[in-house]
C-alpha cells in the first residue's frame, strides 16, 4: 500500500529516489534549468522530462512536469499521477513531489493523484511486468506541511484513492470470478468500522417483492443478491441513500448483444462498485452524514428460463413493468433498489449506473450524465463533481418522455423506449417512477466507467472507479464538511 505524507523539506534537501518537480509556465525551473534546456523541455502543461539529478539535491532522478502559472487542484492531481508513473518507470521506490501547492486543497489533490496514479491491476499476471509500480512512499512538499490541515488533507486523499482503487479492482475482475453471490460476499467481508452489511438472497428477494432483480437473473444459473450497507454516525442530520446497478455480466439476455458488444460487459456492475466504495470511504472519514447503500447484483444471461420480451414483472412496491428489451435490464434492478430507498427516511437518493449506450453517444467516453427530479440535489452533485475533477453534465427529463414511460397498454409502465432516440432520458424517466417524492439524482456513468483508450493522467486502462470521488464530495457537502 502506498504511503503518502506531507513534508516541509525543500526540493534541494529532500531525501528520495526521485523528485517530481513542477515547472510552471512563468518559471524556468532555475534549479535544473540547464538540464531542462538540454532535453528540450518547453514547460508546456503535461509535458515531462526525466534526467539524472547529478549534483542537484539528494535524489537520484528528477522528473520535470509542466504546469500552468496558477495550476488548479485538478491540474495538480493529474501532474502528480503523470510524475509518479515516470518515477516508477525510472525504478524509484520513494518519490518527493514539489508541485507548489497553493493551499491545503491542492495538497490533497496531489496526494490523491499519487494514490490514483499508482494503481495497477495485476491479479491475473503470472510473470513480472514492467508496468507494475514499485513505488512505496510519496512525500508531498509544501511550506505548510506541519499544519494539521495539510496532514488531514493527505490522509483524506489516501482514503478516497483507496476506495476508488477498490472499485477499479472489482470492475476489472473477470466476470466468472465475481458473480452476484461472490460480489455480495466480498462486500460483506470488507469489515469497515461503523458499517453494517446485510445480504438478501433469492428467497428474501421473492418475499420482499423484488421482481426486477429476480426477473433479470431468471436466465442465469446463479441467483441475484441485494446488499444493504448502513452507516449511521451519531449526530448526523442528513441521510443519503445510494443505489448502484450491479450487473456482474450482461449478455443482453434473450435480446442478446453482439460478441464485441459483450467483450467489456464485466464492467456493468461499476455503479454498485462505486456506491459500495464510496460508502466505505465516507465511513472511514467519519463524515457526520448517514448513508444507506443498496447494491443490486444480478447476472443477465439467456436460457430457457430467462425473462422474455413481452413478459410483465412486478417490482418492489407493486408497480408492474412490461418488458420490451431484456438488454435494458439495469433499470429493472435499479427499480427495486430505488423503491427500497424511497421507503426509507433518506433525505436524498442518488443512483449510479452504466445505464445507457445513448449517454455514451450524447456525452462521449469521459462525461457522466446527471438527471433527476430535484434542482438543488442536481446542483449539489454537479458541484461535488467539479471539486472531484469528474466531468458531469446535466440532462433533462422532458414531459413527453415521462408520458411514454406510462404508455404500456397492459402494465403500469413500459420498460423500453418506443422510439429510437432519447434513450438516456427515457431510462431516467423510468427510474423516476420508483422514487416517489424523494429528492433524487441519477448518474449515468456508461462512458467514464471504462477506459479502453490507454492510460491517461490518473485514469488507468479498464475500470476507472467513476463517481466514487463525487459521491464522497457530495457526502461532505451534505455533512457541512
Amino acid at each position: 500500500m502506498l504511503e503518502v505524507t506531507v513534508s516541509t523539506s525543500k526540493p534541494s534537501t529532500v531525501r528520495a529516489d526521485a523528485l517530481v518537480l513542477g515547472v510552471r509556465s512563468d518559471d524556468d525551473g532555475a534549479e535544473v534549468s540547464e538540464a531542462l534546456a538540454a532535453v528540450g523541455f518547453t514547460g508546456k502543461e503535461g509535458e515531462t522530462a526525466v534526467f539524472p539529478a547529478g549534483d542537484f539535491g539528494k535524489v537520484r532522478t528528477v522528473v520535470a512536469v509542466g504546469l500552468p502559472a496558477e495550476p488548479t487542484a485538478e491540474q495538480l492531481r493529474r501532474a502528480a499521477a503523470v510524475g509518479l508513473r515516470k518515477a516508477s518507470a525510472a525504478k524509484a521506490s520513494s518519490v518527493a513531489m514539489a508541485l507548489h501547492p497553493a493551499g491545503v486543497e491542492e495538497v490533497g489533490a496531489i496526494a490523491e493523484g499519487a494514490g490514483l496514479g499508482a494503481y495497477r491491476f495485476d491479479r491475473y499476471k503470472t510473470s513480472d511486468d514492467d508496468s507494475r509500480t514499485n513505488i512505496e512512499s510519496v512525500q508531498v512538499l509544501t511550506p505548510f506541511g506541519r499544519q494539521t490541515t495539510a496532514t488531514a488533507a493527505a490522509e483524506r486523499a489516501v482514503v478516497v484513492a483507496r476506495a476508488v482503487n477498490a472499485a477499479r479492482d472489482w470492475v476489472n475482475t473477470a466476470p466468472g470470478d465475481l458473480r452476484p453471490p461472490a460480489f455480495a460476499d466480498a462486500i460483506a467481508g470488507l469489515g469497515t468500522k461503523g458499517v453494517d452489511v446485510s445480504v438478501w438472497d433469492e428467497k428474501r428477494l421473492a418475499k420482499e417483492g423484488c421482481g426486477g432483480l429476480l426477473g433479470v437473473a431468471a436466465g442465469s444459473e446463479v441467483p441475484p443478491r441485494l446488499v444493504r450497507m448502513t452507516y449511521s454516525p451519531a449526530g448526523a442530520t442528513q441521510h443519503l441513500a445510494l443505489v448502484g446497478k450491479g450487473i456482474t455480466f450482461d449478455s443482453g439476455g434473450l435480446s442478446i448483444k453482439t460478441g464485441p458488444g459483450m467483450q467489456t460487459m464485466k464492467m456493468d456492475m461499476a455503479g454498485a462498485a462505486a456506491v459500495v466504495a464510496a460508502t466505505t470511504a465516507i465511513a472511514e472519514l467519519g463524515l457526520p452524514v448517514a448513508v444507506t447503500a443498496w447494491a443490486c447484483l444480478a447476472e443477465n444471461m439467456p436460457s430457457g428460463s430467462a425473462t422474455r420480451p413481452g413478459d410483465v414483472l412486478t417490482l418492489r412496491g407493486g408497480r408492474t413493468v412490461e418488458v420490451h428489451n431484456t438488454d435494458a435490464e439495469g433499470r429493472l434492478v435499479l427499480g427495486d433498489g430505488l423503491a427500497l430507498a424511497a421507503e426509507s427516511d433518506a433525505d436524498h437518493v442518488v443512483d449510479v449506473a452504466t445505464l445507457t449506450g445513448a449517454c455514451l453517444v450524447a456525452l462521449g467516453e469521459r462525461t457522466t450524465g446527471v438527471l433527476g427530479n430535484d434542482d438543488d440535489l442536481r446542483e449539489r452533485v454537479l458541484g461535488a463533481a467539479e471539486l472531484a475533477g469528474e466531468p458531469m453534465w446535466p440532462l433533462p427529463i422532458p414531459e413527453e418522455i415521462g408520458k411514454a414511460v406510462t404508455s404500456s397498454t397492459i402494465a403500469d409502465v413500459r420498460q423500453h423506449n418506443p422510439k429510437p432516440y432519447g434513450g438516456t432520458l427515457y431510462a431516467a424517466a423510468f427510474l423516476r417512477e420508483f422514487v416517489g417524492e424523494k429528492a433524487w439524482a441519477h448518474l449515468d456513468i456508461a462512458g467514464p466507467a471504462w477506459n479502453d483508450g490507454g492510460v491517461r493522467d490518473y485514469t488507468p486502462t479498464g475500470g476507472t472507479g467513476a463517481a466514487v470521488r463525487t459521491l464522497v464530495r457530495l457526502a461532505e457537502d451534505l455533512a457541512g464538511a
